[in-house]
């Protein structure tokens, strides 16, 4: 399983912007070929504030190429992220697969 993580630097007093995005576009991308896990944005109780973040899975890499190439022509998803963007919601998205590890309690080691 391949995880993509989405870190969106978010736009000041824009966070309800970013959430009516990611609740718009979550069922986008689940109709594309991922899987979606979950999105966090940051709070007013730690900094930054700005920050969201966004996991989805993908099984190979080869079904991620895929997404990503139907996702690009998708006038749903398109749609989304020009609005995002004119909104002034989204400054910068960082894009990186990480890896789950499962460490057993109390294990140092793995």
């Amino acid at each position: 399983m391949h995880t993509l993580c989405l870190r969106h630097t978010i736009g000041p007093n824009r966070i309800d912007a970013f959430r009516i995005y990611v609740e718009d576009q979550t069922p986008v991308m689940c109709d594309y070929g991922s899987r979606f896990v979950r999105y966090y944005h940051s709070t007013d109780f730690a900094s930054p504030t700005n920050v969201g973040y966004g996991l989805i899975e993908f099984e190979t890499l080869a079904q991620y190429e895929r997404y990503r190439e139907v996702l690009a022509a998708a006038p749903t998803h398109r749609r989304h992220a020009a609005a995002l963007t004119e909104n002034g919601a989204l400054l910068a998205i960082d894009q990186s697969f990480i890896r789950h590890r499962d460490y057993a309690e109390g294990s140092a080691s793995a």
